[in-house]
């Protein structure tokens, strides 16, 4: 019988495992490896400039990194990781890693959001202190109806990387640290969104918190590989025609327009497979759908 990763990516979120034996057979170990192989042959990573959304946006794929476009990241995301069906335009990985290594650490999420002209008049005027006590409390407010959909809670610790938004290229960038409910590492949520004339690019990275000193060498050239086309960068703006977005640079940061437990679900979903991917992902697949060997231990 043929089972394919998202029936073993299945099993294991669900808890599901079959009886315990000492070790795994060597016929069990090449039907799982065959899986995996055929997976990761499946991908064609691209290089070099990648039109995003049509000719909205370019991006130039930065040294060390590789690209998945949108309809190999919107499987990856879904069928592999275990998310909710995205938008998504493409993923952005280190050149080594890939999305069913088992020695994943990160990758970037690309997205594009139409919310409209995004007024950065209050970038000077932020108090980012009071702006992440604001944050927090809104994550705590949101833990009841997390776990009412099935999620465990999570809080906000604190910035990993405090905002920073250049102003003469529109670009903003911070980051977070998060706690989830029995996680034993905290997460890093990295954001990245470059302002357009409609709305903005979305470059999410999520992954182990020790990822960042890792993630901070490489920001610089991942924030000059995205810029809008012309007739879309933030300077082509048309009050007479353009809409403009209900919230500036604060309400960008604080992700008011995200803070929907729906969004909450699927970083926690993201997450969730990140997490055991930092520790060893396949191979605690195959504990958990083969046996683990007994160590004696009732």
């Amino acid at each position: 019988m043929k089972y394919s990763l998202t029936f073993f990516i299945c099993l294991f979120i669900s808890g599901f495992s079959f009886a315990q034996t000492d070790e795994l057979t060597a016929a069990e170990e090449e039907a799982f490896q065959k899986v995996i192989d055929s997976i990761e042959n499946s991908f064609s990573y691209q290089y070099g400039e990648i039109d995003l959304q049509d000719g909205l946006a370019k991006l130039k794929v930065p040294e060390g990194y590789k690209f998945l476009d949108e309809t190999q990241s919107a499987y990856v995301l879904t069928q592999l990781w275990g998310n909710p069906p995205s938008e998504v335009l493409g993923l952005l990985f280190p050149e080594e890693i890939s999305p069913i290594s088992d020695n994943f650490t990160y990758a970037v999420e690309i997205e594009y959001s139409e919310e409209g002209y995004i007024d950065d008049d209050d970038a000077g005027d932020i108090d980012y202190d009071e702006l992440l006590a604001e944050m927090k409390k809104d994550v705590s407010d949101a833990n009841s109806q997390r776990m009412e959909q099935g999620y465990g809670s999570m809080d906000l610790i604190g910035w990993a990387s405090a905002p920073f938004y250049d102003h003469a290229n529109k670009k903003l960038h911070w980051a977070k640290e998060l706690k989830f409910e029995d996680a034993e590492v905290n997460t890093l949520n990295y954001n990245i969104r470059v302002l357009g004339r409609k709305g903005y690019l979305n470059m999410n990275a999520i992954g182990d918190i020790d990822v960042l000193p890792v993630f901070n060498r490489d920001i610089d050239k991942i924030l000059a590989s995205v810029e809008f086309t012309k007739g879309n960068r933030y300077s082509d703006f048309n009050p007479d025609m353009d809409d403009v977005a209900a919230y500036g640079i604060g309400g960008l940061i604080a992700g008011k327009i995200l803070a929907k437990a729906g969004f909450f679900a699927v970083i926690l979903k993201f997450w969730k497979i990140i997490a055991v991917g930092a520790i060893g992902l396949f191979g605690v697949f195959k504990k958990k759908i083969f046996g683990q060997k007994d160590d004696g231990n009732a």
